[in-house]
């Protein structure tokens, strides 16, 4: 079986979206690229039933390889999100706080209310709304994704998580989710204070340091 390791590390983060909040029913999607090709998650499959041998293998242009089903629909911006990054990995959700975020109107961008910010490269833009699946869509992800950001906000729809490998891509989608639950409820309550670029700069130097061995192996 192709990309036998990253299908299965597909079925173990699928299984989770729901219990941490992050998607209902079958919502959202996942992927992880390896050099030409990349696995992703079916379109419609009760994550309960998802197995690594449902899990699609694509090459970069979309055409299948060894796929019994059709792919997520959104597969065009997974693509466009890995041509945009170099990433190794995207996670699509449908998270209550990240999706009310990207549905309020005048909104470019998330406000940088955190110094989490900081761990995306920089504020988190919204793609304009284009319906799901779509050339449009996929163009608004990839420029959204654009000079180093590792998520963004989709108008009126959700959020895109990319990085190296499934676990840090899956760890920003949870990330995501909770800043955007801070911003809307420090809105609710007031004006939001929000970091300026030098002090996102500052907390991301920091941050790159965050958690690595002490022994530096």
């Amino acid at each position: 079986m192709l990309l036998a390791e990253a299908r299965a590390q597909v079925v173990r983060h699928a299984r989770r979206l729901r219990p941490d909040g992050l998607v209902v029913g079958t919502a959202g999607n996942l992927s992880v690229r390896e050099g030409g090709l990349l696995a992703v998650t079916p379109s419609g499959v009760d994550y309960d039933d998802l197995t690594p041998e449902l899990v699609g293998v694509h090459r970069l242009d979309g055409s299948p390889v060894e796929a019994p089903l059709p792919p997520s629909s959104e597969l065009p911006f997974h693509l466009a999100a890995y041509d945009a990054t170099g990433a190794g990995a995207v996670v699509h959700t449908h998270s209550p706080a990240a999706t009310a975020a990207a549905c309020l109107d005048g909104l470019s961008q998330l406000p940088p209310v955190h110094y989490y910010t900081a761990m995306f490269g920089g504020p988190l833009r919204i793609a304009p709304y284009a319906v799901y699946g779509s050339p449009e869509l996929a163009a608004g992800v990839a420029a959204a994704l654009a000079g180093g950001r590792r998520g963004c906000l989709l108008a009126n729809h959700g959020a895109v998580t990319a990085a190296a490998g499934l676990p840090e891509a899956y760890g920003l989608a949870l990330q995501l989710e909770w800043l955007c639950d801070v911003y809307l409820r420090t809105r609710a309550a007031g004006l939001p204070r929000t970091l300026d670029a030098g002090q996102l700069e500052e907390a991301a130097a920091k941050l790159a340091d965050y958690g690595r061995d002490p022994s530096g192996s």
